[in-house]
């Protein structure tokens, strides 16, 4: 059994720098790698490296990001303090035969072994097929897309919309569904993890306890990843991402802790906070740019809090502006909880002053900026919104929660006014409340004839269970929240959207039993939505 050689390892986090030349050096197709201030053996690897498969996101006209994490015995094992050298190669035949890009990269322990290789120099809208090398083990091989060319015109984009994937809830049969969905893109809108133990009625167990510490959250995102059909998922195209709060803690705002269950040991929550972004830059095919202060802007505690850039744009040709956004970094506490508790609660709006101060955020004032100037470009025929919840109203009775855009009225105002701005047709997606919510953004929800500014797709969970619900409650909801004109929430399952010059279908797919790990699919409902006319209309 072949061991890895001593090598000079330094303990100062990873700069922006070394990130960004960790990226590119290898994406320029150099024969060797390289390592700050060290240098390093090849390793051989005695088994499988590429437990966790392999993944793509990130996409532009001309490159991509291409992911896997070398983690050859299990779970909770791993390599070690040395780096691994991966060979990676781009393709445009699965067999590997015509050869488009190769070069090698390192996997370092400070990053818990993963690879993030930021290809360029490829062909706008163009599929591409992948696969990575270490030692005498070959990866999965995985099918990825470049962006069309800045300005193209583009007859079709077809996405998937999914969150919320509990893994002691449900199996992901969804997700080898969705890996069969001829998709161009996924659009992942938070809850990739879920921090907590002892569900009741699990279906299968999360290994490990409390996620709090690094150790923890790479752990957790690592029996995620071992699934096989999200596997098949991640491999079928490139992902796009933002996430909500249970990549750290049931319902954190910004810097400050959520809610915290009795069993829930108490921690240093800044650090906790900063050991769940570089769990989740570790795991995601993202580039290395999104860690705005690299490593150092995570563990140094006299710096700024950590920060990931998570919030993004992607443009499709003429066809569609894709907005990804943050709704939990930036966000300002929930006010009027009982008892000052942190976290959620539901509230009687009339009874709380503080819910209208207009200088709460739910995106902070740079991201705000930065929408209001995304949406108020008129290069695209369509502008899509992926963000973790509902946009509209959705209360039961004259209560409602303050975790949400509900208790954000204000930001919402803000929101609906850079909307209101665009001059494409709108579409909304969301997460979060495990439900199929299916609807029309209103410039004022007050007025039943209030102009639509946008239709809103607010999808189910993967395997997250929803709040119990009979279908005389959801339509009782309904009919209290007209702008809506579905809601169903029994069934698991993601959404898939097609745009046209012409027009929007999405179509809701739903699993037939959660509890199956082979089971089959079904749709529940089809929607259509006409360019420059947001009515939705179901088919």
């Amino acid at each position: 059994m072949n061991k890895y050689s001593p090598s000079k390892r330094s303990s100062t986090p990873l700069s922006r720098r070394d990130l960004l030349k960790l990226a590119t050096t290898s994406a320029a197709g150099a024969s060797g790698v390289w390592w700050p201030g060290a240098s390093w053996a090849q390793a051989r690897i005695s088994a499988n490296p590429f437990t966790l498969g392999v993944a793509s996101g990130s996409p532009t006209p001309d490159g991509v990001v291409l992911w896997t994490r070398l983690l050859p015995s299990g779970l909770f094992a791993a390599l070690g303090v040395e780096s691994a050298s991966v060979r990676w190669e781009v393709a445009h035949d699965d067999k590997f035969q015509r050869m488009v890009k190769q070069g090698t990269s390192q996997a370092t322990a400070q990053l818990a072994h993963s690879v993030h290789v930021e290809v360029t120099g490829l062909e706008p809208d163009r599929w591409y097929f992948y696969r990575f090398h270490a030692g005498d083990f070959t990866s999965q091989t995985g099918r990825t897309r470049t962006l069309p060319a800045p300005g193209a015109k583009v007859d079709k984009l077809r996405l998937a919309y999914a969150s919320c994937q509990h893994w002691e809830h449900g199996y992901y049969s969804a997700y080898r569904h969705l890996a069969q969905e001829q998709l161009d893109l996924v659009l992942f809108l938070g809850d990739y993890i879920y921090e907590y133990p002892g569900t009741p009625n699990a279906l299968r167990t999360a290994s490990g306890n409390w996620v709090q510490s690094l150790s923890d959250y790479r752990q957790r995102y690592a029996l995620h990843k071992s699934d096989a059909d999200l596997q098949a998922a991640h491999s079928a195209c490139p992902w796009l991402f933002t996430w909500d709060d249970h990549e750290v803690q049931n319902d954190y705002a910004g810097e400050t802790v959520g809610f915290s269950r009795a069993a829930e040991p108490s921690t240093d929550f800044p650090k906790r906070r900063a050991a769940a972004y570089q769990a989740w830059y570790e795991h995601m095919p993202v580039r290395a740019s999104v860690l705005t202060k690299a490593l150092a802007g995570l563990v140094d505690r006299a710096a700024q809090p950590a920060e990931v850039r998570v919030y993004q744009s992607v443009r499709w040709g003429q066809l569609a502006n894709l907005m990804l956004l943050d709704p939990r970094q930036y966000k300002d506490p929930a006010v009027c909880n009982q008892a000052d508790r942190p976290g959620s609660a539901v509230i009687d709006p009339k009874a709380c002053a503080p819910l209208n101060d207009p200088a709460r955020s739910m995106l902070g004032k740079a991201q705000e900026n930065w929408l209001a100037q995304q949406l108020s470009d008129k290069g695209t025929a369509w502008q899509v919104l992926g963000q973790a919840t509902l946009i509209g109203p959705f209360a039961a009775s004259n209560r409602i929660s303050n975790d949400g855009w509900d208790g954000y009225p204000a930001a919402r105002e803000r929101l609906l006014a850079s909307l209101a701005n665009s001059s494409a047709s709108n579409v909304v997606l969301g997460g979060d409340v495990h439900a199929n919510w299916v609807g029309h953004v209103k410039a004022d929800y007050s007025k039943p004839r209030s102009k639509v500014l946008a239709s809103e797709f607010c999808g189910t969970s993967i395997t997250s269970r929803p709040t119990p619900a009979t279908r005389e409650v959801m339509d009782a909801r309904l009919a209290k929240n007209p702008h809506y004109v579905f809601a169903e929430n029994e069934k698991r399952g993601y959404g898939v959207c097609e745009l046209t010059p012409a027009g929007l279908k999405t179509t809701l797919r739903v699993v037939d039993d959660v509890t199956k790990s082979d089971s089959g699919i079904s749709t529940l409902a089809s929607f259509a939505v006409q360019i420059g006319k947001p009515a939705v209309e179901r088919i």
